[in-house]
């Protein structure tokens, strides 16, 4: 059970060409965000798509494959783990944030 405590699987679409970094040392980041879709009706019988928005981030080979291989719109599966994060805007003002650190992703659809 102790794989289960911390893992999170989401399909969606990307919503824009992911954000490349490179560190020191040769070590690669990248950044991107995914919308996942989920479809109900409602009481009057309409039909409702609600849409979230997951912010997501790829470290090593991982961010190779990000960046070689995937643009905006383009659907994938991914696994990782949720991970909490605060930081400073330029501001001074104190943010927090969750994003999915991936380790593992599927290129799903056409092309």
């Amino acid at each position: 059970m102790n794989a289960l405590k911390n893992r999170v699987q989401l399909i969606g679409n990307l919503g824009n060409d992911p954000e490349i970094i490179n560190l020191d040392g040769g070590k690669k980041l990248a950044r991107f965000s995914i919308a996942t879709n989920e479809t109900y009706k409602n009481a009057a019988g309409e039909k409702i798509t609600d849409t979230q928005w997951h912010n997501v981030v790829a470290w090593g080979k991982t961010a190779e494959i990000v960046e070689n291989f995937l643009t905006k719109g383009k659907e994938i599966a991914l696994e990782g783990k949720l991970v909490n994060r605060s930081y400073e805007t330029k501001e001074g003002e104190k943010r927090y944030g969750t994003e999915v650190n991936c380790n593992e992703i599927l290129m799903l659809g056409k092309g």
